[in-house]
């Protein structure tokens, strides 16, 4: 009896692991199944090669510089660069009389004065880039629901960082067949879900650049993305300066420790030493 009731135990736990194990395998062809028959809209963007992409190439700052003037003519009516002051411009994209002349032509709240009320002056080098809304809320009514990111540091908040930027500025199309979009939305395959409320902000000779470059399309979306990089990353250059300097050190240091190594140790790593006792 006592035989029989371990053999049925064991029986049980058998059949209970087998049903286990068919149903992990179920859900896991289930699971494999449905990731293959699910549509995705939403497109990765591929890696495009940028002259600042190289472990020793730098920012290119002609294109700084206008992509400066790309964002101030075309996405500060919506986007704003909270973090970014007109001090950063000096000696990246402009000299610093250039830089207090852009600031100049902003307006920035400033006071009490004397009376206690607050009054609006130029801008300073010292000043932020300014807001196009005076809060989220303002944005929010003004784009149809939809908040306007700040730009600040958009090619590192975002996955692909400034080849998603890139694909995203060029990517506007016509929805594919069964893709319903709301009013105030467009299709960009680029932005996750397909929907975006931006509309296509870039065309061509949508600006004139002041060095005279051709402004297409994608020149305006290159020299963009490069001005958003140096935003997110202003030490871009300096740290990879700083690299260099550090891996030269270190290989003159390694060359020098080789060769101690081998004309200064090796004597004494090699000697053998013996111990006569004593007669």
């Amino acid at each position: 009896m006592a035989a029989a009731g371990v053999a049925m135990g064991l029986g049980k736990k058998a059949a209970l692991g087998a049903a286990g194990m068919i149903s992990g395998l179920g859900a896991a062809v289930a699971y494999k199944l449905d990731q293959e028959v699910r549509a995705d809209i939403s497109l990765h963007a591929p890696h495009l090669p940028w002259s600042h992409s190289g472990n020793f190439d730098s920012l290119d700052h002609a294109s700084i510089r206008r992509g400066y003037q790309v964002y101030k003519q075309v996405c500060a009516a919506c986007h704003s660069m909270r973090y970014l002051a007109y001090r950063n411009l000096v000696d990246i994209s402009h000299t610093e009389e250039e830089a207090k002349k852009e600031a100049e032509e902003s307006q920035a709240l400033d006071g009490p004065d004397e009376a206690g009320n607050m009054f609006m002056r130029p801008g300073k080098l010292a000043d932020y880039f300014p807001r196009p809304f005076a809060n989220d809320s303002a944005a929010s009514a003004a784009n149809n629901g939809a908040i306007p990111p700040d730009l600040s540091f958009i090619t590192l908040a975002r996955h692909g960082g400034e080849d998603y930027v890139y694909h995203l500025l060029n990517g506007y199309c016509d929805p594919p067949a069964g893709i319903e979009l709301r009013e105030g939305q467009n299709f960009n395959p680029y932005f996750p879900g397909g929907a975006i409320g931006m509309g296509a902000p870039l065309y061509n000779e949508i600006i004139e650049y002041e060095d005279g470059t051709p402004a297409t399309q994608s020149q305006l979306a290159k020299d963009v993305c490069t001005f958003l990089v140096w935003a997110a990353s202003p030490e871009h250059d300096m740290r990879k300066k700083m690299a260099i300097k550090a891996l030269s050190m270190l290989a003159l240091l390694g060359v020098t420790s080789y060769y101690i190594k081998r004309h200064k140790w090796t004597m004494l790593k090699s000697r053998k030493i013996l111990f006569t006792p004593r007669t």
